[in-house]
């Protein structure tokens, strides 16, 4: 799918493949159709009965209130209650009153308020509102909870226990804060780079995806207890094959592929139960077949021909931030189209009461059939009752408000641990010996924004400091804990530092924070991280004039061409987007009093990683065999490590352009 590694990839390196899951691959899927996924859960006749009850006894207005979802900043518990909203989101920066800093018990008390309006209405049967949040590495929008790697790590990790452990343990953090439905997993197998929400994407690899989509979805949603939450897979489907990584963009991959390789994380989740799914923005041009489906949100072919008639998925299917907006004929407070299409809850963040009105109209003059709200609204009330929403206050449920299960510091740190990836150690540059005298330089050394990267308390993750993540340990933090604060010394730029004391050098780098849209590498850029971020090859160049070991700790959200940076380091850590516990990182490079290593590497890479500066195919002809490392690459201490000169391609400024899809 990527094409073949560099000729100049060592044979020894490869020989160092080991460990992880490599014997534990999981196999691909083959399918010719979307195949029916059979639900973990067994025939319900009561459950069923108990909808059609509520549903048949609701007016109009209560049908359409349940299908509106909108956002804290624009709704008012009075208004859940005369609107007979079904559902409130908090989006990416988001919080309780506007305060970035807003405490467990805030959120609680605004849940209950949201909670308490939803079952003052005058239905005849009350319907608790539910509360989404983008949970995707940890409870990431409350301040001081512990925020686990991004998932581009933890698919390095190939660990699916680890990812239902971080699925429970982010729902318990949810859950504690009174909020009931996290929009996670993303499951998008990304495919090319330039993609701004690369390190949401678990793998280039249908396989693993479909494993961690199943492992995540249980972890979440457990038995639906009061420590756990409803899961959301998405983006449905294709989000990551778009054409030349364009966010929401168009993606042009045949049936099989999007069936076996798009597809898969949707298999696992359904096979775990996933309780609803989220439709993407982007569209889909099978090119092939001739066939042109569309932006997801109105691509009833998609939602409800394959999602719910083949597959079976028997949950509800939520659109994104005014993503009907984007289909022609529509706009985010008006658009039948999406709501025929097979979307059940329409996320409206502003625009609601409009919406509101508008499809009030539409089902009073014919446009949207009313078997089809009456569907949509008992998929969304058979998820609430399963849920069990219906029984008790958000601070009613075991472990309301419990400040500690915002934080999971130790299972984070492991988390860090397992997905560092090790790409090079020349001359048993690592581990760092017990007493060493070590130098830290680089930006990400001494920033957890940097090590936490976009969907960190805010949306970008920008506008954060250190004293943001209260309960983080940086990098920095880290290596001082590991080796004693009187052997360590922190530069970042290292100018006009006397290397004569150091025994080694670490040096901490990499991508700053970024989330969708705003992450895209765009053509005619290249990969080269050094275009984009020239201190950090600054930095390995000042210190290179030191003739001691140098450790590269890389931090970036995405594989990037680093020749450059490669050949400067005698060790080269590929870390990825650590989260909060820094610690983790210190845990692996450093060896114990009798000289061997605390904790080896276990991570392999999970995509494949550059070796020109534009190595896909639409960046333009002629180009050499694209990657220098594959997926299932990684160094262990144990094993050979040597990794000759790289070319640095220094001629190369930009990328072809192709035609615009």
């Amino acid at each position: 799918m990527f094409g073949t590694r560099v000729s100049w990839l060592p044979a020894l390196a490869l020989a160092a493949i080991c460990g992880g899951a490599a014997a534990d691959v999981p196999a691909p899927t083959h399918y010719d159709d979307w195949p029916a996924i059979a639900s973990p859960r067994p025939a319900d006749p009561a459950l069923d009965e108990r909808v059609r009850t509520i549903v048949a006894g609701m007016t109009l207005a209560q049908k359409i209130g349940q299908m509106t979802q909108a956002e804290i900043k624009s709704i008012t518990p009075a208004q859940v209650t005369q609107y007979y909203i079904g559902s409130v989101l908090n989006g990416g920066g988001s919080w309780p009153g506007k305060n970035k800093h807003a405490g467990i018990g805030d959120w609680l008390a605004l849940a209950d308020r949201y909670h308490d309006a939803s079952m003052a209405t005058d239905a005849t049967v009350k319907i608790p509102v539910i509360w989404g949040t983008d949970a995707v590495h940890g409870d990431n929008n409350v301040f001081g909870a512990t925020l686990f790697p991004h998932n581009i790590g933890l698919g390095a990790a190939h660990d699916p226990a680890l990812i239902e452990a971080i699925g429970a343990a982010t729902a318990r953090a949810v859950r504690a804060t009174g909020i009931d439905w996290a929009f996670a997993p993303t499951l998008a197998v990304a495919q090319n780079v330039r993609w701004g929400r690369t390190y949401e994407s678990f793998s280039s690899e249908g396989p693993l995806v479909r494993e961690y989509a199943q492992a995540y979805v249980r972890g979440l949603q457990g038995d639906f207890d009061d420590h756990h939450v409803m899961a959301t897979a998405k983006h449905f489907i294709g989000d990551g094959a778009t054409w030349n990584g364009v966010d929401q963009g168009q993606a042009r991959v045949s049936r099989g592929d999007m069936i076996n390789v798009h597809g898969a994380g949707y298999f696992g989740a359904l096979r775990a139960g996933v309780l609803s799914v989220m439709a993407s923005y982007n569209s889909w041009d099978d090119v092939a077949d001739g066939v042109d489906y569309g932006k997801m949100s109105g691509a009833h072919a998609l939602l409800t021909g394959v999602l719910k008639d083949k597959m079976g998925f028997d949950g509800f299917v939520v659109s994104d931030w005014n993503a009907v907006g984007q289909l022609p004929g529509c706009s985010n407070a008006s658009c039948p189209r999406a709501i025929n299409a097979g979307i059940d809850m329409v996320m409206v963040p502003d625009d609601w009461q409009a919406f509101i009105a508008n499809t009030t109209k539409q089902v009073e003059d014919g446009r949207i059939p009313m078997r089809r709200i009456d569907d949509a609204v008992s998929r969304i009330i058979r998820a609430k009752l399963r849920m069990g929403l219906f029984d008790k206050r958000p601070s009613q449920r075991a472990g309301a408000g419990d400040a500690s299960a915002l934080q999971n510091r130790a299972l984070a740190r492991r988390a860090v641990r397992e997905s560092l990836v090790l790409l090079k150690n020349k001359h048993d540059a690592l581990p760092l010996k017990a007493g060493a005298k070590i130098l830290v330089v680089g930006k990400s050394a001494d920033s957890l924004p940097n090590q936490a990267g976009g969907w960190s308390l805010t949306w970008q993750g920008t506008d954060n400091g250190n004293a943001d993540f209260p309960h983080g340990e940086t990098i920095l933090a880290g290596i001082r804990a590991a080796a004693g604060a009187a052997n360590v010394s922190y530069s970042e730029t290292a100018d006009g530092i006397d290397f004569k004391p150091f025994d080694a050098i670490v040096a901490v780098i990499g991508e700053t924070p970024y989330a969708e849209m705003k992450g895209d590498i765009k053509l005619p850029a290249t990969l080269r991280h050094s275009d984009r971020y020239p201190e950090d090859l600054t930095v390995l160049q000042t210190v290179a004039k030191a003739h001691k070991p140098v450790v590269t700790v890389f931090v970036a959200g995405r594989p990037l061409f680093v020749n450059d940076l490669l050949n400067l380091s005698d060790a080269f850590v590929a870390a990825w987007l650590p989260g909060t516990e820094g610690g983790g990182v210190a845990d692996v490079l450093f060896a114990s009093a009798d000289g061997t290593p605390r904790h080896d590497f276990r991570g392999t890479l999970a995509m494949p990683w550059p070796g020109v500066p534009c190595p896909y195919a639409a960046d333009g002809p002629g180009k050499p065999a694209a990657w220098l490392f594959t997926p299932g690459y990684g160094l262990r201490y144990a094993a050979a490590r040597e990794l000759k000169t790289l070319p640095t391609w220094p001629t190369v400024h930009a990328c072809a352009t192709p035609g615009a899809p």
